[in-house]
């Protein structure tokens, strides 16, 4: 069993779709459940005027009848409400370039001036296009709305196995959120996280960060940070170490690092394990028993809260390697940290070209936000959800959810008695 899924569709064209194959049979979507994580998305202090037309709701053509899935591939429509407005501009189908009032209406809407930054100039040269406008409409982030959706139905199978996901944001521009201010139960932390419109669990960060994010708002420019995502409940031993490919550390950032804008992504201790010493950085090993842990820890009372559904003899009291050993998810949480840079495109527009005339130009400014770090980590948990449920099913896969199940109680048994 694999899972795979293709996107298409243009940030201004009638909609975005994704065709979803590998999920099994007899498991139950409820429409709500992904257009909860739609919502997230476009939520987010920072956000830019598009949030105000977009209100995404997910349209299932296929793979779903009477709200199960029949394990044939799934269809998902996300239609964008801004289409009217562009209907010729962006049309699919031949128009009439001999029309006064057609052409006028292309050329109001083609774009020349190019962003640094962004994926303009770069594919506007490997596409051979004069109209910059047929690469941003494809490379826009406005794509990552689908894969939200595709994400939630990932998270929605790994619900079935007590998995579960979340994120909160540690930085934006130079505010920062220290370690010790943050709380140490995950629930709580997620919690926090969820009640803020900048997704930090520390009010006073919090408020730092958004007058950072006025500020830049107000001198036209814009800001990016940093944001963690958190899996709880992930069992032990998905991935491999035997192929360079099955590594799931690897697998996870590569999707990570697939949303625009990312720039780095690190597990566990990070770009920090470089700075220690081996004594400092491996996570020891010990027999079950229960005492105080750090917040990345994994006693036998915050087991027993989180619900983990493979509990081995051993436990550990730190996890610097952030649930992965190996290429394998070693049972701790899995955490991944994502830096995502500044949005290029900027109302204090940077030099650039022309591409027409290729004479110096300042930046073409669309419609955009101020700092979308928040609504990034929401699609971080999309994206880590599907890197995730791909080693799951790799792993547990069956044609249904009771296989499924059944694959997952056999490797706990065989787990446990050792």
């Amino acid at each position: 069993m694999k899972f795979r899924f293709l996107t298409a569709g243009e940030s201004h064209g009638k909609c975005l779709t994704a065709i979803v194959e590998g999920i099994p049979a007899g498991i139950e979507i409820d429409p709500d459940d992904i257009n909860k994580q739609l919502a997230r998305r476009q939520q987010g202090y920072g956000r830019g005027g598009r949030m105000q037309i977009e209100k995404d709701k997910v349209i299932i053509n296929s793979g779903i009848r009477h709200g199960f899935t029949t394990g044939a591939p799934v269809t998902l429509v996300i239609e964008n409400k801004d289409w009217e407005n562009w209907t010729v501009p962006m049309s699919a189908m031949p128009v009439d370039l001999e029309n006064p009032e057609i052409m006028e209406l292309i050329e109001q809407k083609k774009i020349t001036h190019v962003r640094p930054g962004h994926a303009d100039l770069t594919g506007a040269l490997k596409y051979n296009h004069e109209d910059i406008r047929n690469i941003l409409e494809r490379s826009s982030a406005r794509e990552t709305a689908i894969r939200v959706a595709v994400g939630a139905l990932a998270q929605i199978i790994l619900n079935q196995f007590g998995v579960e996901i979340f994120s909160h944001v540690v930085q934006i521009g130079t505010a920062k959120v220290e370690e010790k201010d943050l709380p140490k139960e995950f629930l709580v932390l997620k919690e926090k996280a969820e009640n803020s419109d900048v997704r930090c669990a520390d009010e006073k960060t919090s408020e730092e960060m958004r007058k950072i994010i006025d500020k830049a708002a107000g001198e036209g420019d814009s800001l990016g940070g940093i944001f963690e995502i958190i899996a709880l409940n992930y069992p032990i031993g998905l991935g491999s170490f035997v192929h360079w490919d099955r590594r799931l550390d690897g697998q996870i950032a590569q999707t990570i690092m697939s949303i625009p804008a990312i720039k780095s992504v690190s597990i566990g201790l990070g770009e920090n394990s470089g700075t220690v010493l081996g004594s400092e950085m491996h996570d020891e090993i010990f027999p079950m028993r229960s005492g105080s842990e750090s917040r990345n820890g994994c006693d036998e009372q915050a087991m027993q809260a989180e619900l983990v559904p493979l509990q081995s003899n051993y436990q550990r009291k730190t996890n610097n390697a952030g649930g992965i050993e190996g290429g394998m998810s070693n049972g701790m949480p899995i955490i991944v940290k994502a830096a995502m840079k500044p949005i290029p495109t900027l109302k204090k527009p940077l030099r650039s070209i022309d591409l027409e005339t290729g004479r110096e130009h300042t930046a073409h400014y669309e419609r955009s936000d101020v700092c979308a770090v928040p609504a990034a980590s929401v699609v971080g948990e999309a994206m880590l959800a599907i890197a995730l449920i791909s080693a799951f099913l790799e792993k547990f896969g069956g044609d249904s959810l009771i296989e499924m199940k059944s694959n997952f109680e056999n490797y706990k048994k065989l787990y446990q008695s050792r």
